[in-house]
């Protein structure tokens, strides 16, 4: 069990304690622990939709059993909150596939589907998520969808139902991570490049939605705090402890292309191609403009962050480059004529092979928990 998970699962506990109703307790009780000086930095309880979506996952699968002891044999495979973080987890990275696909299927049609899904079901990342309790593959679910019905509404002008599955989406992706500002931000950039850009159409109810989503968000948060000023204390206490926290400080930093570093160790096949179809496929669906775009928009603040860089939070880039990647597979197979199904489809599975090979070598082989860049390199044995 890594850090995080320990974490996550003292909030579920404290949920299964005190009950929902009583949230804002929990979120007391957190601000009492870190207002003082020498307490740990902790995960804020106002992370909400990953930590009551497992609550209700172990009342529905193990009901009143309760939780083991830590110190138990074999406590990771028995705990029933550890249990139930973990298949919340493994849920929302299919999830995730599932939506990322329809993303796809919508923007760029069926064909795009085989080998865009064969790349996206081999991402070792996505597969790590998948197995740890960690919030990161959640979140990415949340962001994808906020990407996606983007397109759909500036692509279907005032449809009712494209708007409120943005506005939802929005809503959730606020109360699953405070990263949602990034992923806003980005989604915000596309919304003003569009003049120019000409994805669709943006329309004052599109503009409405957009900001009413993560404020109905935002007041959910704040009602599970408490108050406002239980809301604005628990992240300045968070921001101004990670700023001094010692293992963000000796791994979460770098040059601003800490991003691609990273991203190349773990899938260089993948990162090469996109990079590649950055300058040969945008031109011939905007479709990739928009989703280059939001991974422009997107890095350009996350590669600013102090102390906050970490390969966990690039998963919102997995649709986007593996997309690329799959259209820059079929632009050089296109160059075998009759042949160019065949060599596309070998050249997807090897690649799919290879990024399968990939998370055996990082989180099998070495294994890694944390994905910062010093264990990365070892993992490869640049370091040893």
């Amino acid at each position: 069990m890594g850090f995080d998970e320990m974490l996550y699962r003292d909030n579920v506990l404290k949920i299964e304690k005190v009950g929902v109703l009583n949230y804002p307790l929990i979120c007391q009780t957190f601000l009492e622990d870190q207002r003082h000086p020498e307490s740990i930095t902790k995960l804020p309880p106002t992370r909400f939709f990953y930590i009551y979506t497992s609550w209700v996952w172990k009342r529905m699968q193990f009901g009143d059993r309760p939780p083991e002891n830590p110190r138990a044999l074999r406590f990771v495979d028995n705990d029933p909150i550890l249990l139930s973080l973990h298949r919340v987890s493994c849920l929302f990275s299919c999830l995730t596939l599932i939506a990322s696909g329809l993303c796809v299927w919508r923007m760029l049609g069926l064909k795009a589907l085989p080998a865009f899904l064969a790349l996206m079901s081999c991402a070792p990342v996505q597969i790590h998520f998948a197995q740890h309790a960690l919030i990161d593959g959640v979140f990415a679910f949340w962001a994808m969808m906020c990407l996606w019905l983007l397109w759909e509404n500036l692509r279907h002008p005032n449809d009712g139902r494209w708007l409120a599955g943005y506005g939802l989406s929005l809503a959730f992706m606020v109360i699953t991570k405070e990263n949602s500002a990034f992923v806003f931000i980005g989604l915000a950039g596309l919304i003003a490049v569009n003049r120019w850009a000409a994805f669709g159409k943006v329309t004052p109810r599109l503009l409405l939605v957009s900001v009413a989503g993560p404020l109905t968000g935002v007041t959910v948060l704040v009602t599970l705090a408490g108050g406002i000023g239980s809301f604005v204390e628990i992240y300045r206490l968070l921001v101004s402890k990670a700023e001094t926290l010692q293992y963000a400080v000796m791994t979460g930093d770098g040059p601003w292309y800490r991003y691609l570093v990273d991203i190349l160790l773990v899938s260089p096949v993948i990162l090469i191609l996109a990079i590649g179809g950055v300058f040969t496929q945008v031109r011939t669906h905007r479709a990739y403009v928009f989703l280059v775009a939001f991974v422009g928009f997107t890095y350009l603040i996350m590669c600013n962050v102090r102390y906050g860089m970490n390969l966990r939070y690039a998963s919102i880039w997995d649709l986007p480059l593996r997309v690329m990647a799959a259209a820059q597979v079929g632009a050089l197979s296109s160059r075998f004529g009759a042949r160019q199904t065949l060599v596309m489809a070998l050249a997807i599975v090897a690649i799919s092979a290879y990024d399968l090979r990939q998370y055996w070598i990082f989180f099998m082989n070495y294994p890694l928990y944390e994905l910062v860049t010093e264990g990365l390199v070892r993992a490869v044995k640049i370091l040893k």
